[in-house]
């Protein structure tokens, strides 16, 4: 499937819901994983920890953090940790496994990942689709071409992850800025195919969607109808940065802009109503800043609730 590219226009300022999204649709219960979660969630940053101690806003129905963070820490902050995994959902998001790079997967890491999720009780890890190693790890997130050989490559470590994990994992549908020149499919085919090959789930970033929308100029309605609906399990939405018009960075450093909200609107309407969590990684404002952002993803997903129980009542 390839997208028309979608029509130019400021970033700064926010389009009308019409303009962006198209005719509303009818609503159906997803049918995702047993995940441990449910709601609206917000990522687990050690600053907020403190605040987060003294009272939980009721809002947060769960926390994400990224095992590579977390993994084998001791003291205090060991202390802090197994303090929320005792009273709180969690979900994790990985960052190094680099499921598409030229290095062997690091199966030793996924051992001790795997011990990770048991110890704390979390149900879903998540990767992104994308490498960030090449004899050593890059500090970046990487697009992979996309090519029917990437596709099986990926899927096949993706598939041995899930072996040695003994669950499935869900992929990210990663930004990236520069299309690899030996792309012969698009993202949209590429994901799609990783997906279907390698039979896992797939975590969801709207803003990512929104991002490679622009940089790539397509669009994101259009991206989003293109996806496996049976296989979306877990959905992140986000800020980024206008470096210019036409490039956007995804940075999790900004607060979330109108139109990602009215694609994470057309997601639940689109997908049905799925976990979904806040990301915010640099400039962490204050915890009643970052909770406003979270109580309009629950009124959100409250809303799109409601539509359900109506389309089952006319229906």
């Amino acid at each position: 499937m390839r997208l028309k590219p979608a029509i130019k226009s400021s970033n700064s300022e926010a389009a009308p819901v019409e303009a962006i999204l198209p005719s509303p649709e009818p609503v159906t219960l997803p049918g995702p994983p047993a995940l441990g979660i449910h709601g609206a969630g917000l990522g687990l940053r050690r600053e907020l920890i403190p605040e987060l101690k003294a009272h939980k806003p009721d809002v947060i129905d769960f926390f994400e953090v990224a095992p590579e963070n977390w993994l084998e820490i001791g003291g205090a902050s060991a202390r802090d940790f197994r303090y929320f995994t005792e009273r709180y959902p969690f979900t994790s998001h990985g960052l190094s496994l680099s499921l598409g790079g030229p290095e062997p997967l690091d199966e030793i890491f996924l051992t001790r990942v795997k011990k990770f999720l048991r110890e704390h009780r979390i149900a879903l890890y998540s990767e992104h689709l994308s490498y960030c190693s090449d004899d050593g790890h890059l500090y970046d997130l990487l697009p992979i071409p996309f090519t029917a050989e990437a596709v099986r490559y990926v899927a096949e470590r993706i598939r041995r992850t899930q072996e040695i994990l003994e669950q499935k994992i869900a992929i990210e549908n990663a930004s990236f800025y520069v299309a690899p020149a030996i792309n012969e499919l698009s993202e949209l085919e590429f994901i799609n195919a990783v997906v279907a090959e390698a039979d896992c789930w797939l975590h969801l970033d709207v803003n990512n969607v929104y991002v490679n929308s622009v940089n790539h100029r397509y669009d994101a309605v259009e991206f989003l109808r293109g996806l496996p609906r049976e296989r979306v399990a877990y959905l992140h939405i986000a800020g980024h940065y206008n470096e210019a018009e036409d490039l956007i960075v995804d940075t999790h450093a900004a607060d979330v802009i109108e139109r990602v909200w009215q694609l994470l609107e057309f997601t639940y309407r689109h997908f049905g109503v799925h976990p979904t969590l806040l990301e915010r990684d640099f400039n962490i404002p204050p915890l009643a800043d970052l909770t406003r952002e979270v109580e309009r993803i629950a009124g959100m997903q409250a809303q799109a609730l409601a539509s359900i129980v109506r389309n089952a009542q006319t229906a």
